[in-house]
């Protein structure tokens, strides 16, 4: 049988899944600094990468991923190196940005409907995808600790119940910062304001690359 709400394994991993969805990491950093770019729909665009990037590695978890890491051990290591330094190109992009815009290159429109171009809305749709599957510690959250909180003689479903909790915990969240930080957009208008905001996401986009990458 599939568990209930009420199953203690079940509710002990929502709340595990809960506290690790809202402590901010490398892909709020990522939405935070494409919905100070873009906007709203832009910080939703992010999400829903980073949510497809979640749904990816639970499947391949799922069908067998650790087969491939035992026989290649280095591929965490590769992928905390290309998370890295994927994290630390979007930081330098911003820098850039914040050094050759007036306004940090910032754009400032207060129509809730304005969505990002097509092109940009597949770029944001990019590094949400990215950053999540050049993450290790998202591929070692399916690996080592789903598997924890399923109980003997559990459904084959309880697997991907568990799975599509956390995709949508960490959807709801990344576009609640979304939200949030699309409101405090509007508090930006003078453009050194945002040039600055700019700055401080690069800092900290880069300050993220060398936490994972030690």
């Amino acid at each position: 049988m599939i568990a209930t709400g009420l199953d203690p394994s079940f509710l002990a991993y929502l709340s595990f899944t809960f506290i690790l969805v809202v402590t901010p990491g490398s892909t709020t950093a990522v939405v935070v600094r494409n919905t100070l770019e873009g906007g709203r729909r832009a910080g939703y665009v992010t999400a829903f990468g980073a949510a497809s990037a979640n749904t990816i590695i639970a499947t391949a978890c799922g069908l067998g991923l650790s087969l491939l890491i035992a026989y290649w051990p280095g591929s965490v290591a590769a992928m905390r190196i290309g998370g890295a330094a994927f994290l630390a190109w979007l930081g330098v992009s911003s820098l850039w940005r914040a050094w050759s815009h007036v306004d940090g290159g910032i754009r400032m429109s207060l129509d809730p409907e304005d969505a990002p171009q097509r092109f940009h809305a597949g770029a944001y749709f990019g590094d949400g995808l990215a950053i999540n599957l050049l993450s290790p510690v998202i591929i070692s959250f399916y690996l080592s600790v789903v598997p924890t909180f399923v109980p003997l003689g559990a459904s084959r479903l309880y697997y991907p119940m568990l799975a599509s909790s956390h995709v949508g915990l960490a959807l709801l969240c990344h576009s609640a910062w979304a939200t949030g930080l699309d409101a405090m957009r509007r508090w930006f208008i003078a453009p050194w304001t945002r040039r600055m905001l700019q700055a401080a996401t690069g800092l900290a986009l880069i300050g993220l690359s060398v936490r994972v990458i030690l």
